[in-house]
């Protein structure tokens, strides 16, 4: 049996899933007594964007869906403060790459969000 669930499919779920490899490389450059601070907060915010794509597209009914959307939008901006905080420190650069990839997923993810709001209220 293959899995193929329909966030596969999703622009805004494989942008976000190479945002989260982006950010593994930039944060394999952090210090090692950040390794359970810093670092780790911002790998879990960015795994826990294409996290909440897949399971609010797991669940079917679109408030739920959108629910999760907004829930995914709220780690993304976690992870865009988190970023600018270690280029603050000193820690690497935030630089053109992640912003620009975090400003796709996002614009992505309102306007995928707007989609399901949308439908939500045609009802």
């Amino acid at each position: 049996m293959t899995l193929s669930p329909a966030h596969y499919r999703l622009e805004v779920w494989q942008e976000a899933m190479r945002l989260v490899r982006l950010v593994y490389l930039a944060s394999s450059q952090m210090p090692e007594h950040e390794r359970f601070g810093l670092q780790s907060q911002l790998r879990r915010a960015a795994v826990s964007v294409p996290s909440n794509i897949a399971e609010g597209a797991a669940r079917g009914g679109k408030t739920e869906y959108a629910r999760f959307l907004q829930i995914a939008r709220g780690s993304l901006m976690e992870l865009d403060t988190q970023l600018w905080l270690c280029q603050d420190l000193g820690y690497f650069s935030y630089d053109d790459s992640l912003k620009q990839m975090l400003q796709s997923v996002f614009l992505k993810l309102n306007g995928l969000i707007r989609s399901k709001q949308e439908g939500i209220k045609s009802k």
